[in-house]
């Protein structure tokens, strides 16, 4: 099945974002009251194809976003090589680890349905089974709609803590991972838009 086949989750982004009163673009805490009026949004999603919904802004496509960390407090980045599936986004570096989302049937809430959604991208990119994900927390969004990619998508994202023995580059034609040490990072030039804006919303 070609990826723009794929059934994806999109929420209409009238509804996700409140007729836009609840907007914004960089990372939006799950604590605000914006993050929360969206989350509560998120159960109205639907599903369609992929390749409908890539260049239409009417509608949010959910993505999982993963930020690991391990127990030297260091963060997992990795490069997006040219075998990668989106390419308007080779040859930069990124901070998370996730992509599109399908819908998970008997599922009993949203929160399900996302974190099933993460757990299998964090599984497929860089082999961490749900034993290793235990304490994965959600802690807000991500948005962009500056750009033509963002603006199709909403960033879902999670922290975990995770051992760094734990985590390889499964699809090694399409990642390369490292750890760095969060202060380090002082040229956000090399990342995507958004882990470029979770950087400094959290320096």
């Amino acid at each position: 099945m070609s990826k723009f086949d794929e059934r994806i989750i999109v929420v209409p982004r009238e509804i996700v974002f409140n007729k836009e009163k609840d907007a914004f673009n960089g990372f939006l805490s799950k604590n605000d009251p914006s993050g929360e009026a969206i989350f509560d949004n998120l159960d109205k999603y639907e599903v369609k194809r992929r390749g409908d919904m890539e260049e239409d802004p009417t509608y949010k496509q959910l993505i999982s976003y993963c930020l690991l960390e391990n127990e030297k407090g260091e963060i997992l980045v990795y490069e997006r090589l040219s075998g990668g599936g989106e390419s308007r986004l080779h040859g930069q570096s990124s901070i998370g680890v996730g992509g599109h989302m399908n819908d998970v049937m008997d599922a009993q809430s949203i929160n399900e349905v996302l974190r099933v959604n993460a757990q299998r991208e964090l599984e497929e990119e860089v082999g961490l089974n749900s034993s290793k994900t235990q304490n994965m927390e959600y802690i807000g969004f991500i948005n962009d709609d500056t750009n033509e990619v963002g603006e199709v998508h909403l960033g879902v994202v999670f922290k975990i803590r995770v051992d760094s023995n734990s985590v390889e580059a499964k699809e090694t034609d399409t990642l390369k991972i490292k750890w760095m040490n969060q202060g380090k990072i002082e040229n956000y030039d090399d990342f995507e838009t958004w882990s470029a804006l979770i950087l400094q919303a959290f320096n």
